[in-house]
């Protein structure tokens, strides 16, 4: 085996055991635009750099290794609808189930920015 063959291997199985492991599954069945409409905080969790480069509107940027402690300053009320969001659905699920460890009730892994902007027209 080639060693492009070889890294494109690598990089296929990290991928998905990334997306097995941090939790990646979205959340299709939910309601967005009701949970924005009752105010869900709508959380992007990718880096500074990336939430610049184009975001939800209405959205705040709270970077997934700070999740926890960044909703927290926002959000009193653990029941509070918060919808959390990336860019391929991994970091989001991670962000789920931080925030479901932490204490919050009603978090949804809406996935990916272009999902989000494609439902909410945003």
């Amino acid at each position: 085996m080639d060693s492009t063959t070889r890294n494109i291997l690598v990089f296929v199985a990290a991928f998905f055991l990334l997306k097995f492991f941090l939790g990646g599954r979205v959340d299709k069945d939910a309601d967005l635009p009701a949970l924005v409409a009752s105010g869900a905080l709508l959380v992007d969790v990718r880096t500074p750099g990336e939430f610049a480069r184009g975001h939800a509107k209405g959205a705040v940027n709270i970077p997934l290794s700070s999740v926890a402690e960044g909703v927290r300053k926002k959000v009193r009320d653990k029941s509070k609808p918060i919808i959390v969001y990336c860019h391929s659905g991994a970091r989001s699920g991670a962000a789920k189930k931080a925030l479901l460890e932490a204490g919050y009730t009603n978090v949804v892994n809406a996935g990916t920015l272009h999902r989000v902007a494609g439902i909410l027209g945003r």
